[in-house]
């Protein structure tokens, strides 16, 4: 699967992914320190890279462009780095690695990990899986 990490993740994520099996890249590598998520996920979206972010503003985004994509995994937790969580986010990626391949929106919370098919459209048509 080919990661971009966004930039409030530590850049220490992309050698951990790719010693995972994983195509990783952090956003300082391929981008603008000061992108806004909008532009991040358009880069994402044409590269063909899932978003891994902390940061939650990405699925109110997504939800609001009713985009298709990238998909976005979101990570909710104090500790983001790959020592404490890690193991866990690898799991969710296999786990759900063919709603991921479709479009989804993903967040891991503890042990939980909750996917949205995207696009994110009102309540009743998209519930979680």
């Amino acid at each position: 699967m080919k990661i971009l990490v966004d930039m409030n993740l530590p850049p220490r994520w992309t050698p951990f992914l790719l010693d995972h099996g994983h195509d990783a890249t952090h956003w300082s590598a391929e981008g603008d320190m000061r992108a806004s998520d909008s532009e991040l996920l358009r880069w994402a979206r044409e590269k063909g890279y899932v978003v891994l972010t902390h940061d939650l503003d990405f699925g109110l985004l997504l939800s609001m462009t009713q985009e298709a994509g990238p998909s976005v995994v979101q990570v909710r937790t104090q500790d983001v780095t790959p020592e404490a969580i890690g193991s866990v986010v690898l799991a969710a990626l296999a786990k759900h690695a063919d709603s991921l391949a479709e479009g989804a929106l993903l967040s891991i919370q503890g042990q939980t990990a909750r996917v949205r098919v995207l696009p994110i459209r009102g309540s009743g048509r998209n519930e979680p899986r």
